[in-house]
């Protein structure tokens, strides 16, 4: 499985600065480094697998069944649009965790671009779509793998798509890992509006519903004095 979600899912940018590295057709200077980035500066770090980052999402379901989502090209300008960015990817594994009839949360596990090279990182998400966790699997650039680090990544727990997930917003930025930061934090809301689309909305739970709720208690609110 994890070979395959590697080779299926790693990140368009990552494909072409890689390939411009190896081949010498562009040399990167980094601010940081102060010097041209080499093949050396990269690191595989496996931090854990799929199967470890799947327990801690859906830890009490009783079954965890596997769908792929493809996004057509409506459904994808529509979903980058709500993020306010793009990604090359076309469709998405989705892990759900079942007991019984009831449906217990999801799990997606993507990649999203570092500063060069993509990671590989887990989002679980609960039934009503706040975010439950999240687990760096594989990191592969030179700086930033920091975000791995539960002091860090706790910072999403419990977030929703009525939240920023933004560094400088509600997300604390961590230094010399910026882009990691960055990076880590748009792909958490895009597991986030790709289950509000394809699973919550159907379901009469998503965000729409939920603002709409929002807006009524709010006007009875004003309305009644309560």
């Amino acid at each position: 499985m994890h070979s395959r979600l590697t080779a299926a899912m790693i990140g368009l940018a990552g494909l072409c600065f890689w390939a411009t590295v190896a081949f010498g057709a562009e040399r990167i200077w980094d601010n940081e480094l102060r010097r041209y980035v080499t093949e050396q500066d990269f690191k595989y770090e496996e931090f854990m697998t799929e199967e470890e980052a799947l327990k801690l999402a859906l830890p009490k379901s009783k079954r965890i069944r596997r769908e792929l989502i493809r996004l057509s090209q409506e459904k994808k300008e529509l979903i980058e649009q709500r993020i306010g960015w793009k990604f090359p990817e076309e469709s998405f594994e989705v892990y759900i965790g079942e007991t019984g009839d009831k449906v217990d949360g999801y799990a997606m596990i993507h990649n999203t671009i570092g500063k060069y090279k993509p990671m590989t990182y887990m989002v679980g998400v609960d039934p009503e779509g706040n975010c439950l966790d999240v687990e760096l699997l594989v990191f592969r650039d030179a700086k930033g793998s920091e975000v791995r680090t539960k002091r860090f990544n706790s910072q999403y727990e419990g977030k929703n798509l009525s939240d920023p997930i933004r560094i400088n917003k509600d997300i604390i930025n961590i230094s010399g890992a910026t882009m990691s930061v960055r990076s880590m934090s748009a792909g958490v809301k895009r597991v986030l509006v790709l289950l509000d689309e394809f699973y919550l909305k159907p379901a009469g739970l998503g965000s729409d519903t939920v603002a709409a709720r929002r807006a009524e208690k709010g006007f009875f609110s004003l309305l009644f004095g309560h």
